[in-house]
């Protein structure tokens, strides 16, 4: 078969972090779409045998202005593919300043797509996580989103959980709401109120979903607009408009992946809360992450960088790595994750961008040095993390596999050094991530 011939991809995405693009693509591959992952927009144009693309990107937390080019790049490059509708995927806990970035990157894509003045959606929600919309207001579980914890982000403090001002604070359109006893009547009602909000002049509408049919519902309602916008779970009612329009066949093969030889380690960067609990889990505590390192009986090695070392110029990069040689080949943890608390004084001492610039810095040569001694197998914690490690580890493009907790696949690279990958957002995975990724990594439960 020809090039030109081949199966051209059919939904493209853009994500604005690494640990969320893989989110999306476990998401779609679960739905039965075989997908490919890019880092980064690719430099060429070859067509890629794949039902979705997901280009991830690193574009959440730079200026406005800069995640707006790195996204219309990446459109561009999936209109170049021939995808035929476009995703544009953020965090689920809606993770923004009010200079953006969702909004200026939504408003973005829908003047590249020539709709103008355009309408799309802004959902979310991940009920499978605990991510809901009520009336426009988003819940963490059972907490506001701005009493979740999301309020300490050191990046971007989500303190107001009403996204619909949240929004609008961003844009220069019309933010709307489509509410949830229109999505309970079914996806023809919502398609009715989504007509209503474009005549009113609302451009971007926050969408409330409560559960999994929320967002299915949603989704059969959106198969005409070119742009979806929305966290993950949005993507659940994608899928089956392709199927129902027959340009996508029903397949059971979408997770495979080749099996990864070599050694393991873990990396985690974020000072999300279920991080937190993730170290404290690896090293056998509740919920303590002060010391340097772990021996206790039931705990797993680990190694903690402290960022003031680092800024002083101690060698914390050889340091890390010599502990890793020492326990090969048992898995250990390397990790920055600390408390809020700890966060914000190093913060003081370094500067907000300085001290996560530095934190990336060092794991990313701490990733290039472990697979110089042999580690082919990588699960990180951390959306900024995953992204400083890809880059350090010259990741392309990945295959998507099996879910290990939900929101996180297992993944492989392609057309490179075989290298198996778990990358998860901070907040996301059960308290035993760790060790269950490694498993799955090595092959074992599915």
């Amino acid at each position: 078969m020809s090039q030109s011939n081949l199966p051209r991809p059919l939904l493209g995405c853009i994500a604005d972090d690494f640990t969320g693009a893989t989110d999306l693509a476990n998401m779609l591959v679960k739905s039965g779409m075989r997908t490919v992952q890019t880092i980064g927009v690719p430099p060429s144009a070859a067509p890629l045998q794949a039902d979705a693309v997901v280009v991830a990107l690193k574009s959440r937390t730079i200026p406005a202005t800069e995640a707006i080019a790195q996204s219309l790049a990446a459109l561009a490059w999936l209109q170049e593919q021939g995808c035929r509708q476009f995703f544009f995927k953020y965090c689920s806990t809606f993770d923004s300043t009010d200079a953006g970035n969702i909004g200026p990157v939504a408003e973005a894509l829908l003047d590249a797509l020539g709709q103008q003045p355009g309408f799309s959606i802004a959902c979310p929600a991940f009920p499978e996580n605990g991510r809901t919309v009520f009336r426009g207001h988003l819940f963490v579980g059972d907490a506001l989103l701005n009493e979740s914890g999301m309020q300490n982000h050191p990046l971007t403090p989500m303190r107001d959980a009403n996204l619909v001002r949240v929004l609008q604070r961003q844009t220069r359109g019309k933010v709307g709401l489509l509410r949830y006893d229109t999505i309970a009547a079914g996806a023809a009602a919502v398609r009715e109120a989504i007509a209503q909000l474009r005549a009113d002049g609302v451009r971007l509408a926050i969408a409330d979903a409560l559960s999994d049919r929320d967002l299915h519902v949603l989704g059969e309602a959106c198969a005409d607009l070119p742009l979806v916008t929305g966290g993950s779970g949005i993507a659940l009612g994608l899928p089956a408009n392709f199927r129902r329009a027959g340009l996508l066949a029903e397949r059971t093969d979408a997770a495979q992946l080749p099996r990864i030889e070599g050694y393991a380690a873990v990396l985690a960067g974020s000072a999300s809360q279920a991080t937190n609990a993730q170290v404290a889990a690896w090293r056998g505590e509740k919920a303590n992450v002060n010391s340097n390192t772990n021996f206790a009986a039931d705990a797993r090695p680990s190694f903690r960088i402290d960022p003031l070392a680092v800024a002083r110029g101690e060698a914390v990069v050889e340091q890390a790595l010599a502990f890793a040689r020492s326990h090969l080949p048992e898995p250990v943890l390397i990790y920055a994750t600390a408390t809020p608390d700890e966060v914000r004084s190093v913060q003081q001492a370094l500067g907000v961008t300085e001290a996560g610039q530095l934190v990336e810095a060092t794991l990313a040569a701490i990733a290039r040095g472990l697979r110089e001694m042999g580690v082919r197998k990588f699960v990180v914690g951390g959306g900024e993390t995953s992204g400083a490690v890809v880059q350090a580890l010259d990741v392309k493009s990945l295959q998507i596999g099996a879910q290990i907790d939900p929101g996180v696949p297992a993944t492989a690279t392609i057309d490179a050094e075989p290298l198996g990958l778990a990358m998860k957002s901070g907040n996301f995975g059960a308290v035993d991530f760790f060790a269950k990724a490694l498993r799955q990594l090595e092959g074992g439960a599915q």
